[in-house]
This record gives C-alpha cells, sequence and structure tokens, in this order.
C-alpha cells in the first residue's frame, strides 16, 4: 500500500485506545483524510501539537484499508494557540472546521481547503471582527459548494435588483411578486453588508455597525444550515460579543479570509492532551463546548 504527502488542516480528533487518535483533516489534494496517528497522545510523540485542530501540516500517509496512517507532520500554521487563546476565535473557529467538514462529503476541492487555511488565519491574526470572519467564510464556503446567495437580482426571475425580500430556500432576495406572503424584508445596510461579505470587500465590513453586522449574522446562519441541511453544532456556541483580539493585526491589515498559500511556521503550542489515557471522546472542534462528541464507528466516528 503506498505512501502519500499532502497539505492538510485539522478539523477534528478522537481518542483511540491508550495512545493513539483518530484525525479527521481537509487536504489540498486528496479531500477530506480520515487516519490514525499513533502514539500521539503520549508525552515523547513525534508530532507533538501538530495534529491538533486548527493546524496546518505537511503530512505523510501510509494508505490503510478503511483508515490511513500519519507517519509523518510538519507544521505549516501554528494557529491553534493564537485561536484556543480567545474563546470567540475559538467557537469561530469550531464552526468553520465542522462547515468543512459536512461541505468536504460533497464537495473536497482545493478552494475549499484554500479558504479555510485562510480564514483560520485571519482569525488567529485577529485581522477583523471574529464574527464578520466567520460570516464570510460561511458565504464564501457556500458558494463554492454551489449555492451562492444572491443579495441583489432576485434569485428567481433574474430582476435586476435591489429587492428587500430575502427568501433562504429561494436563494436569496426575491422581486415582491416572487416572493411568498410574509416574506421578511432586509434594510438596505444590512444588504449590502452580506454581499460585501460575500465579496471579501473587508473595507465595507469594517466600516459597518454592530446592529448591522448582527442582523447579517442570523441571515447567514439561517442560510447555511438551510443548505447544509441540519443545523451546525458549533453555531450557537459562538461568541459574538465583540472585544479586542489578544492578537495583533499584522502590519498594513492585510486581508486574508481566501489565502492561496499558508503562513509561515510559528512556534507550537504544547499538547494540552498531554499523556492521557483511556477512551474518553474529546472535546474539539465540530463538538462544541461543554457537549460530548458522537462515538466513533469503525474507529472514525460520526461527522459533527
Amino acid at each position: 500500500m503506498p505512501l502519500y504527502r499532502d497539505e492538510c488542516v485539522v478539523l477534528r480528533t478522537h481518542k483511540l485506545g491508550e495512545a493513539d487518535r483518530i484525525v479527521t483533516m481537509l487536504s489540498r489534494q486528496h479531500g477530506k483524510i480520515r487516519a490514525v496517528a499513533k502514539g500521539v497522545r503520549r508525552t515523547a510523540s513525534k508530532f507533538g501539537s501538530r495534529l491538533e485542530p486548527f493546524m496546518v501540516v505537511d503530512a505523510q500517509f501510509y494508505e490503510g484499508r478503511s483508515l490511513d496512517i500519519v507517519t509523518q507532520a510538519e507544521s505549516l500554521g501554528s494557529y491553534g494557540a493564537q485561536i484556543v487563546a480567545d474563546y470567540g476565535a475559538y467557537t469561530a473557529a469550531s464552526a468553520m472546521v465542522e462547515t468543512a467538514d459536512r461541505l468536504s462529503e460533497a464537495d473536497a476541492g482545493l478552494q475549499q481547503y484554500l479558504l479555510l487555511v485562510g480564514a483560520l488565519r485571519s482569525l488567529a491574526r485577529g485581522e477583523h471582527v471574529t464574527s464578520a470572519t466567520l460570516d464570510s467564510y460561511l458565504l464564501r464556503a457556500m458558494s463554492i459548494a454551489g449555492w451562492a446567495p444572491s443579495f441583489r437580482d432576485c434569485a428567481v426571475t433574474g430582476e435586476p435588483g435591489p429587492h428587500s425580500a430575502f427568501v433562504v430556500q429561494l436563494g436569496g432576495v426575491v422581486a415582491d411578486h416572487a416572493a411568498p406572503p410574509g416574506t421578511p424584508r432586509l434594510d438596505p445596510d444590512t444588504l449590502q453588508l452580506l454581499g460585501s461579505l460575500l465579496a471579501g470587500d473587508w473595507g465595507t465590513v469594517d466600516a459597518s455597525d454592530e446592529r448591522t453586522r448582527s442582523r447579517a449574522s442570523g441571515v447567514v446562519a439561517a442560510y447555511a444550515q438551510w443548505h447544509l441541511e441540519r443545523s451546525l453544532r458549533s453555531l450557537p456556541h459562538v461568541d459574538r460579543t465583540e472585544h479586542p483580539s489578544p492578537v495583533h493585526p499584522t502590519p498594513g491589515g492585510v486581508p486574508a479570509a481566501v489565502a492561496a498559500t499558508p503562513a509561515p511556521t510559528l512556534p507550537e503550542p504544547p499538547d494540552p492532551s498531554g499523556n492521557a489515557t483511556g477512551n474518553v471522546p474529546d472535546n474539539t472542534p465540530g463538538n462544541p463546548p461543554g457537549n460530548a462528541p458522537d462515538q466513533p464507528s469503525d474507529h472514525g466516528g460520526t461527522p459533527a
């Protein structure tokens, strides 16, 4: 059975046996990968903290029958330490990796990988309001998967906008004559912000007020969960309180919501799992804080 290498983002992990973990990753070339990292929970593990959630690694795998085996892992982007240090960033990142886990079942393209890497890097650097980074990621991930919302022209007839009636089930704003009775209306500021989040117009996004961002977040959450066909467990736990991030923005404030390449290697944080033993479920992304994850099946577990 052959060896192969790929760049990956760690989405979630499950404990396996006394010292191993099953790691679920979104890769650059091979879609979603589920692999066993042997001995990763031991204090002297060769992997260190490289296979923790939100990390970006260059990994080598041994192809197995049902689960692959991680044989090497080199850090490309150590975003975990910065993200878990801030609760808002952690909850947003948890929603991102859960979404990526869901979408990669049907669409495992390169664009989804690059989008997730860029969004996690932006969170770690504190470049924008956390909730805005999450909302932009969700809209753009939906678009890559083929569910691009319309925030100006009618999603049903294509009539030029602006239109204010928004119907999640129909794919965005619709003309008045196409809107079902009782359809909610969105104000111009919210529609403009939604369009900017989708387009990555960070000048407009950063200049928006908190109330408008809150309304836009509600629309984004409803739209994403409708098309994913079930709720995101992490989304209700997202801390949307706006407060200064403990991570300073990068010089020049260059947006990184979608990045083509991972950031340079950062210092690796310590492995919080230590030398824990047993088969206790991890409290990892894809399973919101305070909730136990689903038990793994065939040593893998169900997608969160």
